[in-house]
């Protein structure tokens, strides 16, 4: 496999009008399991380090203003949800103004991946809108008082499924009863995460509240939003007075990357509330490399959870088969079995490019 490679399948990303795109990966390339294995078929090429990444440091750095689409997902005939994301014209701009390559930076150009350099993240792919229509009937766990809530999206992107997991959770959770909503937001490129990554998150707050805070109100604009200072200090303390926790992860799924996300600070509660874990993935396993990864990440989080007497699952979302390239959800499954977990099988998409949503779950 060459060093970065495009899908021949039409279309760049998720259309506003929500025509899907056929392409392939939102996923963070890794190690495999074994400690010195490449991920990478780049020979003498070093994979970026696990890193965790400060949200007000973060915030610091958004540019002044950013502009969004709206992408409408029909929720299989149970009503719809509308989800902000940064316009990837308005990215390119960015990068221009800040001479950072503009047009040739990976994953705004031609190729849908460019192996180990850029993993996907820039772009919506189907499988992730796949995922939010599987959340969606479950989505009143969010304001369960029973359950300390804790997502994980690896691989997240444009993070559609944990965005339309926040969203869902400004309408239905009372933060004086329930316990903090904990959202991990990991991607292969730190880039994805300060450009794509937040910002939606930020825009799907500000369209949430827009009508509560005169603020802003006035920041929008024709298909903008204004950061300025007192929006993205609204923000902050939102997060803060709903228990809502963001954290962010980049670099490759390893030993390393584990013990990073496991390592940050997890909420406590007084009053019995058990953590629940869900743990996320949309085109995530599009090579046998990234399958292998994947599979270990996911196995790691869940078997450290168990441990702890804690509920966790995985839902993952994928084609069938990826062209060229050699990752099948067949495969996920035959390997998730085999290393004795149970899945169940919860979508299949016949039309178009076969795909799917299976959750994984440990004895």
């Amino acid at each position: 496999m060459s060093g970065n490679f495009s899908f021949s399948f039409s279309g760049d990303d998720i259309e506003d009008e929500g025509e899907l795109n056929s392409a392939a990966p939102n996923a963070s390339e890794s190690v495999q399991p074994q400690p010195s294995a490449s991920a990478f078929p780049v020979a003498g090429k070093p994979l970026l380090p696990a890193t965790s990444h400060d949200l007000h440091h973060m915030l610091a750095q958004l540019p002044s203003k950013v502009a969004y689409g709206i992408l409408d997902i029909d929720l299989d005939g149970s009503g719809d949800i509308q989800l902000a994301r940064r316009e990837l014209w308005d990215v390119r701009v960015q990068l221009m103004a800040e001479d950072n390559g503009g047009e040739t930076e990976p994953g705004l150009g031609n190729h849908d991946v460019k192996t180990g350099v850029y993993e996907g993240g820039f772009k919506s792919w189907e499988s992730s809108v796949d995922l939010v229509k599987v959340l969606s009937p479950s989505k009143d766990f969010l304001a369960d008082e029973t359950v300390i809530p804790t997502i994980i999206e690896l691989g997240c992107g444009t993070a559609l499924p944990s965005l339309a997991l926040f969203q869902w959770s400004l309408s239905r959770r009372t933060p004086q009863k329930n316990s903090t909503l904990s959202i991990v937001l990991a991607d292969y490129n730190p880039t994805v995460l300060q450009l794509v990554t937040l910002p939606n998150f930020i825009l799907c707050w500000a369209l949430h509240q827009r009508r509560e805070l005169p603020l802003l109100e006035d920041a929008f604009s024709e298909g903008e939003l204004d950061l300025t200072p007192d929006v993205i200090g609204a923000f902050e303390e939102f997060l803060s007075a709903q228990k809502i926790s963001l954290s962010f992860f980049s670099g490759a799924w390893s030993t390393e990357f584990i013990d990073l996300v496991s390592s940050r600070k997890i909420p406590t509660t007084g009053n019995g509330a058990k953590q629940h874990t869900i743990i996320l993935g949309a085109e995530t396993i599009y090579s046998p490399f990234a399958l292998g990864s994947f599979t270990q990440t996911i196995f790691s989080f869940m078997k450290q959870e168990r441990e702890q007497g804690n509920a966790a699952e995985a839902l993952v979302g994928a084609k069938k088969l990826y062209f060229g390239v050699g990752g099948s959800l067949d495969d996920f499954v035959a390997r998730a079995r085999e290393l004795g977990a149970n899945v169940e099988e919860l979508r299949e998409e016949a039309e178009g490019v076969r795909r799917g949503v299976v959750r994984c779950s440990l004895p």
